[in-house]
């Protein structure tokens, strides 16, 4: 499908300079994800501001991008880890991240939780099996456990991970079944786990924070409320973000309503992970074609990146900045507008970068300064769910490069790919079956 021209402003850099985006692919190449030092301190320094009753925890949510240099920086401001998996446990671990500081919360309990959970690394149970099988392996031990709330909220379907049409956490009106296992095995639930979605509306959140003390009172040994991540960030410069000063404060006397009528007085714990990483993350690369359909149609550019590296435009019709540097890092932008479709280097006619907002299938002019081939373009926005989750090896691209800008100082946090290793695992046929 196509669109009619957006009417979006032209997008700026947000904490690259044209100097330094040229010599991000001078010295590591393009593509290359590039992360901002400061904003990952700024973010993290505003996550653990965020209003608390009794006391706070914030996890980050490494899923949106698991580098050690990441989980690092933000371990040596106090901030712990929520895990998605078991293999990111043992990748936190790895990187130095004490086991009592992570927190597990998964689709696919692994089969060596119980190694995990010996180790001092938390589990949330997030299904009746889980917690069955949680029991199973450590009877009288302690637990906690993600409930669905009945109610979710997400930038858009496919990111509401809350409601009838979610499978993540344990549906609340099963709460009998969940107090039966915990009676069967003698189980301490000592946390209660919501979240309801990456994006979601604040109201909808702050309802949710509701919901969910309703069920720590089911519980009298619940001494930690986790509500999760989720928070919307604006990524483009029409959206905006959620301001967790102020979306946080509702919850706060909550919590000690919750402390007057129970005496207990709940720590909370969140799981920022767009919140922490998205405007603090880019993805550096080069315009190597530009072609035309004609006067009726569209001019493309097409890059050297692509879903291999930014899915979310193609998955979700996601919006992310997009900035023409003209080759050689000049200081002074082009000042001279034109109208593009971006798309990527696969050979896959859903590698669109600026699909129209929420349609990935459509596409959209998107305005921007003018370019040329061998200009640098600059996808901003990309700190969170992009490294992560890209379709890295399609069509055998090689995984890019990520640096870690710190001022003037260029960290390579991981080497690019040499490309062999993308089928270093394969194992050959034997002549014979060949024949």
């Amino acid at each position: 499908m196509v669109a009619s021209a957006t009417s979006t402003a032209v997008e700026q850099l947000r904490f690259l300079t044209p100097a330094l985006a040229e010599r991000i692919r001078t010295e590591v190449g393009t593509p290359s994800y590039a992360y901002d030092m400061a904003g990952l301190r700024s973010q993290g320094s505003k996550a653990l501001a965020f209003p608390n009753a009794f006391g706070l925890t914030v996890r980050y949510a490494m899923k949106s991008s698991p580098n050690a240099a990441i989980l690092q920086v933000f371990h040596n401001m106090g901030i712990q880890i929520d895990a998605s998996s078991g293999y990111e446990v043992e990748r936190a671990i790895e990187a130095g991240i004490p086991p009592e500081n992570i927190s597990l919360s998964t689709q696919e309990l692994p089969t060596f939780f119980a190694d995990l959970v010996n180790k001092g690394t938390k589990i949330n149970a997030c299904s009746l099996t889980q917690l069955e099988r949680f029991g199973q392996a450590f009877p009288g031990g302690e637990v906690g456990v993600r409930f669905n709330p009945g109610l979710g909220s997400g930038g858009t379907g496919k990111t509401n991970v809350g409601g009838a049409g979610s499978s993540f956490g344990i549906w609340f009106e099963l709460l009998p079944q969940v107090k039966e296992i915990v009676a069967k095995y003698d189980l301490k639930v000592v946390r209660v786990h919501t979240h309801i979605g990456s994006g979601s509306d604040p109201a909808v959140w702050q309802k949710v924070s509701g919901m969910s003390l309703d069920l720590c009172r089911q519980f009298d040994t619940v001494h930690t409320l986790n509500l999760g991540g989720g928070y919307k960030v604006g990524r483009m410069a029409t959206e905006k973000s959620t301001d967790l000063s102020v979306v946080g404060v509702p919850v706060v006397e909550a919590f000690k309503a919750f402390a007057e009528d129970t005496g207990r007085k709940l720590h909370l714990e969140i799981e920022p992970g767009t919140f922490l990483l998205a405007n603090a993350g880019c993805v550096v690369s080069t315009i190597q074609d530009m072609v035309t359909t004609g006067e009726q149609g569209h001019t493309f550019l097409k890059m050297d990146t692509g879903m291999t590296e930014l899915l979310r435009p193609s998955l979700y019709g996601s919006q992310h900045p997009l900035v023409v540097v003209p080759s050689g890092g000049s200081s002074t932008a082009a000042t001279e507008e034109a109208r593009y479709v971006v798309v990527g280097h696969c050979c896959e006619s859903g590698d669109l970068v600026s699909p129209a907002d929420g349609e990935p299938e459509t596409i959209t002019e998107r305005p921007m300064g003018k370019a040329q081939v061998g200009d640098i373009l600059v996808m901003e926005g990309a700190g969170a769910y992009c490294s992560s989750m890209s379709t890295k090896h399609y069509n055998s691209f090689p995984e890019a490069a990520e640096v870690l800008v710190d001022g003037d100082n260029l960290h390579v946090i991981r080497k690019r790919q040499e490309f062999r290793q993308i089928w270093a695992n394969e194992v050959a046929l034997p002549t014979s079956a060949l024949k």
